[in-house]
């Protein structure tokens, strides 16, 4: 298997997907964009090395960033060599144990995405099961029990050079403060394998969901069971809490894990409403509150930007967002969160003219007669107040603002819609 990992189709496979993941340097501070040159001087040694099973793999870099439900999520970037080496492994791994991996089990895998994991569990909404058990691991990236894991990969993988390589990846440590700390749990988030090493470990909850004969729906380590009745959820969540902590050798947050109802769960970013015609997608509060948190850092009235690269910017993320949720029904949502975005660029252009000469100048031109563009130009309302009056509405129009660039969620969601 290790000639396999190694071969030139491969790693050129693997060499394309990490630079156009792109990324952050590791440690030994190598960009992505060095990795070319990096592996045309190294890369006879480092094969070598690995062939012969003497290659060490360097520590991981500690990055923190705030998890969305709060707390901070502990990411561990590999340098881009080990990202080469750990994108290698995991393409012909990939092949051997995906087959295998349960068909409820939705994320990162060839074929499978959050979309159909969504679908799913409304289809499990719509069939009458509206008890849902929501397991939440605690830490789950930095708890994985490491013996267990290489058990678990030990029954799939019989060359050991491959297994004793990735379990030097899970004990390379992390660099926290200029200083090496070794890990002894986790599989650290950021390296190419961890999330098809997380399947492998949560595949066996997987397996046992499925011969309890469970309807869930698993994405990573987000698991959530659907059932018909309270009493049957009741009976789930002990049970397969304590399965999770004997067995997996994991701790589920009881804090975290409830049995929920349709109306208050969310999953993977969604929420669910009824209708007439059943259970239906929406959009979960949390994420318009993100959403309009990134907004917000795009159209800020001090960031020295041209109005062209902040507007590439807005497209770039609203049509990411809008393609990720473009199954759920979200119109009257997204026509207020666009007035409100409107109003902040037109608050943006204010500060731009600055002086009252400026301001003056670009009213005239933009069609306000000159009485009242000097009377706005030398006003001393706020900035945020102006950007809501008729002045600016009337000159800087949504039209012109489209012209500009900015194309509207709305716009964008209703073509999604259409397509």
């Amino acid at each position: 298997m290790l000639e396999e990992i190694l071969s030139r189709d491969n790693m050129t496979q693997a060499y394309n997907r990490v630079v156009s993941n792109k990324g952050s340097s590791g440690i030994d501070g190598v960009e992505v964009t060095s990795l070319k040159s990096e592996m045309d001087t190294n890369w006879v040694f480092i094969k070598a090395s690995l062939l012969e099973g003497t290659y060490k793999p360097k520590a991981v870099k500690r990055v923190e960033i705030p998890k969305a439900k709060g707390g901070i999520r502990q990411l561990g970037v590999p340098t881009v060599t080990d990202r080469l080496i750990q994108q290698a492994i995991s393409q012909v791994l990939s092949k051997t144990l995906d087959q295998g991996f349960s068909a409820h089990s939705y994320g990162f895998r060839p074929g499978k995405n959050a979309h159909q994991a969504i679908v799913q569990a409304r289809n499990y909404l719509n069939e009458g099961l509206h008890y849902i058990v929501d397991l939440d691991l605690e830490n789950f990236f930095d708890q994985v029990n490491h013996d267990y894991l290489m058990h678990l990969l030990s029954k799939h993988v019989s060359d050991k050079r491959v297994l004793k390589l990735i379990r030097l990846y899970l004990q390379s440590g992390v660099m926290v403060g200029g200083l090496v700390k070794p890990t002894e749990r986790g599989t650290p988030q950021g390296g190419p394998l961890s999330p098809l090493l997380s399947n492998v470990l949560l595949d066996k909850l997987d397996k046992e969901l499925e011969s309890r004969g469970h309807r869930f729906v698993r994405y990573g380590d987000d698991c959530s069971i659907y059932v018909g009745s309270p009493r049957a959820s009741a009976r789930v969540l002990p049970s397969i809490t304590h399965f999770i902590e004997k067995e997996l050798k994991l701790k589920v947050n009881r804090g975290k894990s409830a049995t929920r109802t349709p109306i208050t769960m969310t999953l993977l970013g969604y929420g669910f409403y009824k209708n007439q015609s059943g259970y239906q997608l929406r959009i979960s509060p949390k994420s318009y509150g993100r959403l309009k948190g990134k907004l917000k850092q795009l159209t800020r009235k001090t960031w020295s930007i041209s109005m062209c690269e902040r507007l590439l910017r807005l497209k770039a993320l609203c049509r990411g967002w809008i393609n990720y949720f473009r199954m759920a029904y979200a119109k009257k949502h997204l026509q207020r969160i666009d007035e409100w975005v409107r109003s902040r660029l037109r608050y943006c252009i204010w500060k731009q003219w600055k002086k009252v000469r400026t301001k003056f100048k670009a009213l005239v031109r933009l069609g306000i007669g000159k009485g009242k563009a000097w009377e706005w130009a030398n006003t001393r309302k706020g900035g945020w107040r102006i950007s809501h009056s008729f002045i600016l509405t009337c000159s800087i129009t949504n039209d012109r603002l489209k012209q500009k660039g900015y194309v509207s969620l709305t716009e964008m969601y209703s073509r999604g819609l259409s397509t």
